[in-house]
């Protein structure tokens, strides 16, 4: 049974051949109406639970559109209506889930909970986003970078802002992928030391450097997201404003990387904030590439967790 937990999880060779998968199902699907289902239906007489302890809207929808696109059926749970963990066990839960449906995409704060109900339940688990990491949103990324500029290995990835979740991610794919990554941001929010050193065991370079202008230098793709979360207090948005605004991607920070460096955002973006609309809007943005990249790629693991 293949669980979808994280990027440094899975086999390179694996993680490569859901990159390919993606790119031939959005090949295939060019031109199409969006109403229409795939002429494959690999999900055919399926049920994947779509469980949202936190809010969302690209993995939701790209989801669940995935879904019904190959032909299965979806059932969407917030954390409202299963209380995870308050009452019934996170391992009783995903026991009772497993003798319901074929798949679950879990979507949660604590990397705890998705591992309990990894290890507890009897049907592939995805990774829909944890407080820890995001792979779903790094092999789009992946799949994004590669539609537009050809292989990523050996490339130039730098972060800047907020060493997340989102940045966790990507240093377990240029572990897995073969590339290099420069983050650049405030002491106080770097990556977490572990990832850092996982991606520099496999030969990777990854630097940390204070400066945004040298980080940039030479880059082959520029990262940001979201300063603050919908959680923060008023006060904790200040602070981290103050922190990162030298670490903004505007026009001026792009000047400083590649001629043809591609600019990426997970979304939602704060415009203005931790990146200019110029840069948004602007040439260089594969931005919404790479948002309906979650659709493909997200249906290339779902298929690689199934087997079909």
């Amino acid at each position: 049974m293949n669980h979808f937990l994280d990027i440094h999880k899975t086999d390179p060779a694996d993680l490569r051949g859901i990159i390919d998968s993606a790119r031939a199902m959005k090949g295939t699907r060019a031109g199409r109406p969006r109403g229409t289902r795939d002429d494959e239906r690999p999900l055919e007489g399926r049920t994947v639970a779509l469980i949202f302890e936190k809010p969302s809207t690209r993995t939701r929808v790209s989801f669940d559109v995935g879904v019904r696109q190959m032909g299965g059926e979806t059932m969407v749970l917030s954390g409202a209506d299963m209380q995870l963990g308050h009452g019934e066990t996170i391992a009783d839960t995903a026991r009772v889930m497993s003798r319901y449906v074929d798949l679950i995409m879990i979507r949660t704060f604590d990397e705890s909970v998705l591992i309990d109900m990894s290890e507890f339940s009897d049907v592939p688990v995805i990774n829909g986003l944890t407080d820890r990491t995001h792979p779903c949103q790094i092999m789009a990324d992946v799949m994004t970078f590669e539609e537009h500029r050809g292989p990523i290995a050996g490339k130039k990835v730098v972060w800047s802002g907020d060493g997340n979740n989102v940045c966790s991610s990507f240093l377990h794919a240029a572990a897995q992928f073969g590339f290099d990554l420069t983050f650049t941001g405030p002491a106080q929010l770097d990556p977490e030391e572990e990832f850092v050193g996982l991606a520099r065991k496999a030969g990777r370079k990854i630097t940390i450097e204070r400066d945004p202008y040298k980080a940039v230098e030479g880059a082959d793709l520029v990262v940001t997201d979201t300063w603050v979360s919908m959680h923060d207090s008023q006060s904790s948005k200040e602070r981290r404003h103050n922190m990162l605004r030298p670490y903004q991607v505007n026009e001026e920070l792009m000047r400083h990387a590649k001629p043809d460096a591609l600019f990426m955002h997970c979304l939602p973006a704060h415009r203005e904030e931790e990146v200019t609309s110029a840069v948004m809007d602007g040439p260089r943005s594969v931005i919404f590439d790479e948002a309906e990249n979650r659709l493909h790629a997200q249906k290339a693991i779902m298929r690689w967790c199934l087997g079909v």
